[in-house]
């Protein structure tokens, strides 16, 4: 029995396919600087001219292999959303996709990568924002939030800071949950030791 032979077009994006993921990994490993786009045709095994026709430069192939969108919140109250904030940290906490891995290796050393985060988190901060109850300051208290699961998520996954990486994500969660719950709730909501 004969196996049905693909069109130009399926041949085409199974090239592309392979090509943006070579480039997530080697973008993941070794950054945007790092990353030549000779190393990304011969881990896609094709020609590097390929590559180019493909995509055009460098940024655009780096910029279609670091695409993701953040899920949005469905949350309806604090301990809900709380719930969530922490659920995705443990699914960041059990590995990152190469793309988000490539982006955050990246963020520091190249301006357009710097760029795409920043938009990436500010979409995240507002989400986050829009899903807290009625609070003082949602908008900061959303950046914060953010911006502490993502520094959990570097010491984590880029640093492999062992006292991180030997911690299950569930105790990692427990930990932060009174953080996160006193960021995210009303204001007054938590009883901190210095009211006391």
């Amino acid at each position: 029995m004969s196996t049905p032979r693909q069109s130009r077009a399926d041949r085409r994006r199974a090239t592309e396919a392979r090509i943006l993921d070579s480039a997530r990994e080697l973008f993941a490993e070794k950054g945007f600087e790092r990353t030549t786009i000779r190393a990304v045709a011969a881990a896609a095994s094709v020609d590097p001219a390929l590559v180019m026709q493909y995509f055009g430069s460098k940024r655009e192939l780096f910029s279609q292999a670091v695409q993701a969108f953040p899920a949005p919140l469905t949350a309806t109250d604090t301990d809900a959303l709380v719930d969530q904030l922490l659920a995705s940290l443990g699914l960041k906490l059990g590995g990152l996709p190469e793309g988000t891995l490539a982006m955050m290796r990246s963020m520091l050393t190249d301006q357009a990568a710097a760029d795409h985060v920043r938009l990436t988190l500010g979409r995240q901060i507002d989400g986050v924002g829009a899903a807290l109850p009625a609070a003082e300051d949602p908008e900061l208290r959303a950046a914060l939030v953010v911006t502490t699961l993502l520094g959990v998520t570097i010491g984590h996954q880029l640093l492999g800071l062992a006292s991180l990486r030997g911690a299950p994500a569930d105790r990692i969660s427990a930990l932060l949950r009174p953080a996160i719950k006193a960021l995210a709730g009303p204001p007054g909501a938590c009883i901190c030791l210095a009211d006391r």
